[in-house]
């Protein structure tokens, strides 16, 4: 081991407890708790240390403790947040790991900074192959915090791997390179996850569109020389070589095409997670036009009407980055 007290991480959903098994392979001892006793048993099986309430996950983290939390945005991070506060003394860090609103997290750090608690605001991109590719982490709250806990970030973080420095870029001290950022005081780590989360709906968006448009192409109601068959399982995988559109959500687009060319096993209703509305509100608040980011945006409302072919790729594209399920 490392020999820095071990982490502590609550919610073990599917990124939770991938990153905690990351973790855990890059050397770091991890105490972990979850409202599920299986996904806790599961994790304690593989090395992890396992506790079945807040009361214990605090008394097995060592001074100063950290707990990274790993649950859905809104009231359960909020609750979450202050049940550990109640638990935790001055010095300790609480890490925000999950999609929360970067106003919260501002409300937050001042919350916890009277009691002289720590607070970090970690925007974390990778979904489900986080465990393999490394975790993109966009890191805002307290500066001596983030250093302090930056070998967990290092772990996390993709590194350099086989990606050649950006052409130009002048030699710097940042992390970025890594796929690790402080990008600034509390709530920057969250602001930057909620642009990129923004431009990401519009990314998915170009791709449904484009797509759907050859499979439109051999619509009767075209002139017949005007028709084509296309094999668009065929042009996905095309474009990833060599095109300027290529991409690792056009990797998992030629992904699911593969699987399925019909998209058969998706109905298109594509849900929105916060981060998209937050995206255009403050673009709103900047006086920012963002005619791309908020057309997708509202796509994916109509898309809980009716569907198509568009709306089950992007339906498609979220299942393999993230593992998400259509709803019943």
């Amino acid at each position: 081991m490392n020999g820095r007290p071990p982490l502590g991480m609550i919610g073990l959903g599917r990124m939770g407890s991938n990153m905690v098994r990351r973790l855990m392979a890059g050397g770091h001892q991890c105490v972990v708790y979850d409202l599920s006793p299986d996904n806790v048993a599961t994790l304690a099986t593989a090395g992890a240390t396992g506790t079945s309430s807040l009361d214990e996950f605090a008394a097995k983290l060592q001074p100063p403790r950290a707990a990274w939390i790993m649950v859905p945005a809104g009231a359960p991070t909020e609750q979450t947040v202050l049940a550990l506060a109640d638990r935790f003394q001055p010095g300790d860090t609480i890490i925000d790991g999950g999609n929360s609103y970067f106003k919260d997290d501002i409300r937050r750090s001042k919350l916890l900074a009277d009691r002289g608690i720590r607070y970090l605001d970690a925007g974390t991109s990778g979904g489900i192959w986080g465990e393999t590719r490394g975790y993109c982490l966009m890191v805002g709250g307290d500066p001596n915090a983030f250093r302090e806990l930056e070998p967990i970030f290092q772990t996390l973080a993709p590194g350099p791997g086989d990606i050649a420095p950006t052409p130009g870029r002048r030699p710097t001290n940042s992390t970025a390179e890594r796929g690790y950022l402080y990008c600034g005081p509390s709530g920057a780590g969250h602001f930057v996850k909620m642009v990129h989360n923004g431009i990401e709906y519009g990314l998915m968006q170009a791709y449904a569109e484009g797509f759907d448009i050859f499979k439109n192409a051999n619509s009767p109601s075209l002139p017949e020389d005007h028709r084509y068959d296309l094999n668009i399982a065929d042009i996905a995988e095309l474009w990833r070589r060599g095109s300027v559109v290529g991409s690792w959500l056009l990797d998992l687009t030629a992904m699911a095409l593969a699987e399925d060319p019909q998209l058969a096993h998706f109905t298109g209703k594509v849900a929105d997670s916060g981060e998209g509305r937050w995206t255009i509100l403050a673009a709103i608040e900047e006086a920012v036009p963002v005619e791309v980011l908020s057309a997708a945006l509202y796509t994916r409302f109509r898309s809980r009407q009716d569907h198509t072919f568009a709306e089950k790729l992007l339906s498609a594209m979220r299942n393999k980055f993230g593992g998400h399920i259509e709803p019943k």
